[in-house]
């Protein structure tokens, strides 16, 4: 799978709790710390990508035309974003916000066009 569909999978899965959509389903949030252990961190046949770094993990993200958005404290509407939101602030967790046009909750068939550049 590219990585684009991988990151689909992810976030789109109820396994992973360091990934979810933010934004009524318009960019992905990621709770660094923990993604690093939680997902980037596996190894064999449970690795999903072919890092275990952060920093070639959001280079991957700049390639495929992802940018990284600044927090804008609104709060999300559907009630499981607002208590992971929520979790995440209590806890001063660095969550780390990106946005892709072609990478949308709801809207897979725009995966096409997320291409390496």
């Amino acid at each position: 799978l590219s990585f684009p569909k991988k990151l689909w999978q992810l976030v789109e899965s109820n396994e992973f709790k360091t990934i979810w959509w933010g934004h009524c389903g318009n960019c992905i949030v990621i709770d660094e710390e923990m993604f690093k252990v939680e997902v980037l961190g596996r190894t064999g046949p449970q690795k999903i990508f072919e890092t275990e770094s952060m920093k070639s993990f959001i280079r991957q993200l700049n390639l495929y035309g992802f940018t990284k958005m600044q927090w804008d404290f609104q709060r999300s509407a559907s009630l499981p974003e607002f208590l992971a939101e929520e979790d995440a602030f209590s806890a001063h967790r660095k969550l780390l916000l990106y946005h892709n046009p072609n990478f949308k909750r709801y809207s897979p068939h725009l995966l096409v066009n997320c291409k390496r550049r």
